[in-house]
């Protein structure tokens, strides 16, 4: 990282410019993209702290009782498309309970590395070039997501038990 910036700084003394000049108007340029994309990020924040503190998971996780996911592994899949931070400690939760090498653990980290925030990626990237109409974009995402899940779950259990 410090070789890059050296690389940078080196750069901008040989094309002879003001360097802290042009450091300056690229962090104004960065805190309009941070205004807006703050509401935006704000929103979901608060949507997804409402859902969670109305009890409306819970309900779902008992409702959504599988006989081949492990019930420790239904509020990763849930939260995944929408929160990367939350899915992570579920996954620290999990991989500390049952151990990296455990059934639950590999499928954890299969479906964690197999998917991606969906949601987020939207609000982040629609919202910093003001795409309003996300629908088939958010249509498409989790599609993907829950084929990812699918695929992790049936190449888990079939690799399981040829490898542990």
């Amino acid at each position: 990282m410090a070789f890059l910036v050296v690389i940078i700084i080196l750069y901008g003394l040989y094309k002879k410019l003001s360097i802290y000049d042009v450091f300056v108007e690229g962090a104004k340029e960065s805190f309009s993209i941070i205004l807006t994309l703050f509401p935006t990020l704000l929103g979901m924040v608060l949507c997804i702290n409402l859902l969670v503190g109305s009890g409306l998971f819970d309900y779902l996780f008992n409702i959504i009782k599988i006989s081949f996911i492990p019930v420790d592994i239904i509020p990763l899949m849930i939260l995944r498309p929408v929160s990367g931070s939350s899915t992570l400690a579920i996954l620290s939760n999990i991989l500390t309970k049952f151990g990296a090498d455990s059934y639950t653990g590999v499928l954890a980290s299969t479906m964690m590395g197999s998917t991606d925030t969906t949601v987020y990626c939207l609000a982040v990237y629609f919202g910093a070039v003001g795409i309003k109409n996300a629908r088939y974009a958010l249509a498409n995402g989790l599609l993907a997501d829950i084929c990812a899940f699918i695929i992790s779950i049936f190449l888990v259990k079939l690799l399981y038990n040829c490898f542990f």
